[in-house]
């Protein structure tokens, strides 16, 4: 897909296949916060749950329809209208192409690099959903998911090497957060800035985390919307 902005006339890319749009931001958005974001929001999860092929975490029933919520409900409405595309069957179809089982992706591939990529997908998402007074909880799952990922050990007591450029810091905060649940946004401010001191998600990252903590993610994870705040609950 290319935006339609040549300066001295288009060669014939739509032969090739290619989409020529007039403004190719929301098909960007698009990508990012439903495609890229959720490869985080199942990878976390889906890891410390004992999944490590990407196919077996979305065709688990549970975690499936975790990704069909965060998408439906909180990051498809910071959209802009993108021409052609109905954003609902195409959320639909990203689950349906995780759980193909030949592409045999690794939820450790997804799981690397968070530091740099969660601010660009997933944390949009969330200010704008709290500027809007919209639903934060799916969203603050996947960041809970990740805070309890990053103490190196799955729930099967597994441990794992963190593959990030922040990882002793990461660890060394996940460390703390058994006994102060904020730690994980306090010593990662370059990573999570001002939400770090945001109460309403602050409040809601806190209860899940210390729901996953106490008793894992699947019992967590099945009931979200106990830890939401009343405007936090999807429709």
């Amino acid at each position: 897909m290319l935006e339609d902005d040549f300066a001295d006339g288009r060669p014939p890319l739509e032969d090739a296949g290619v989409r020529i749009v007039s403004d190719v931001e929301p098909y960007e958005l698009m990508k990012l916060r439903l495609l890229n974001a959720s490869h985080q929001a199942l990878c976390y999860p889906g890891y410390l749950a004992g999944y490590r092929l990407v196919h077996e975490v979305t065709t688990d029933p549970l975690f499936a329809r975790f990704l069909l919520d965060y998408m439906t409900a909180e990051a498809i409405p910071t959209l802009r209208p993108v021409p052609g595309i109905d954003v609902h069957q195409y959320a639909r179809q990203l689950i349906e192409r995780f759980s193909n089982p030949e592409v045999r992706d690794t939820v450790a591939r997804l799981c690397a690099n968070t530091s740099d990529l969660i601010p660009k997908f997933l944390l949009p998402v969330i200010r704008y959903q709290l500027a809007a007074g919209g639903p934060i909880t799916r969203s603050a799952a996947v960041v809970a998911s990740w805070a309890r990922y990053a103490e190196g050990t799955d729930e099967n007591g597994e441990t794992y090497e963190i593959d990030d450029v922040l990882a002793p810091q990461l660890r060394a905060a996940a460390g703390r957060q058994r006994g102060h649940p904020a730690a994980f946004l306090e010593d990662n401010r370059a990573v999570f800035g001002d939400l770090a001191d945001d109460t309403r998600f602050t409040r809601v990252y806190s209860s899940i985390l210390t729901a996953l903590l106490d008793g894992g993610v699947r019992k967590t994870f099945a009931d979200l919307d106990h830890y939401a705040t009343p405007e936090s609950r999807p429709d």
